[in-house]
């Protein structure tokens, strides 16, 4: 009998299947940096429309509609506002330290939601506190603003 009908058509030599292998660990990273960088890219547009454009009807309807919910669930207060600690000029400290400057560390359209608030919802009887609301490896992660209606206590 010849040596090539002795071996399995069907089977690889040990250096096909390793070409093989080589061959999908490429095509599994290049799929991993098509991911990357539509992440990526995602990010840059949110960080992009943070700091450049300004808080527009349909996220003032979003607030509008999450406070609504809220009041119809029975609740007084709800989360209408998140972002990322690192988009305060202290990376969320003075928010999780509750110091009264908090304020002054917001910029883009955090700053400018607080400011809404300050001219539109405060007069009316509403409060706002922001809080650290989450903390990836103990740092400050995301920043949530919470809007209160509680009625005033005493």
């Amino acid at each position: 009998m010849a040596e090539s009908e002795k071996s399995n058509p069907q089977m690889l030599s040990a250096d096909e299947l390793r070409q093989k292998a080589l061959e999908l660990q490429l095509i599994e990273m290049q799929r991993d940096d098509k991911v990357k960088a539509r992440e990526a890219k995602k990010h840059a547009e949110f960080v992009d429309d943070f700091f450049r454009k300004h808080v527009g009807d349909k996220e003032r309807d979003i607030i509008r509609r999450v406070v609504m919910k809220a009041a119809a669930d029975g609740k007084s207060e709800a989360m209408v506002y998140s972002f990322p600690s690192s988009f305060c000029t202290d990376s969320g400290r003075a928010i999780n330290s509750a110091r009264p400057e908090w304020p002054t560390t917001l910029q883009g359209k955090a700053k400018e939601i607080y400011d809404l608030f300050v001219e539109v919802a405060r007069p009316h009887g509403y409060k706002l506190k922001a809080m650290v609301i989450s903390f990836p490896g103990g740092m400050p992660g995301d920043i949530g603003f919470f809007l209160n209606w509680e009625a005033p206590v005493g």
